[in-house]
């Protein structure tokens, strides 16, 4: 691995789960990477995850963070959709 990349753990829920068919996933970023671009990633390998472009929200290392929070090697990244049940 490249000094330029760093490593994150990705945890996915509800749709993005379903889309993957896993519930986590180890992804390479560059330094200096925005947590947006996870969701990026996500929607550009499974365009049908487009409907939460918008309504996601990101969660680093157990916190709600802001989609320009930049990643650091080693997080652990949760996409998080919206979510309803009864």
């Amino acid at each position: 691995m490249s000094n330029s990349l760093i490593t994150i753990t990705v945890k996915l829920f509800a749709a993005f789960g379903e889309a993957y068919g896993v519930s986590e996933q180890t992804l390479e970023f560059p330094l200096l990477t925005p947590v947006s671009q996870v969701l990026e990633r996500a929607i550009a390998q499974h365009p049908q995850l487009e409907q939460w472009r918008d309504r996601t929200r990101f969660g680093l290392n157990l916190e709600f963070v802001s989609p320009d929070t930049i990643l650091q090697d080693g997080d652990e990244v949760v996409l998080i959709p919206p979510v309803s049940g009864g």
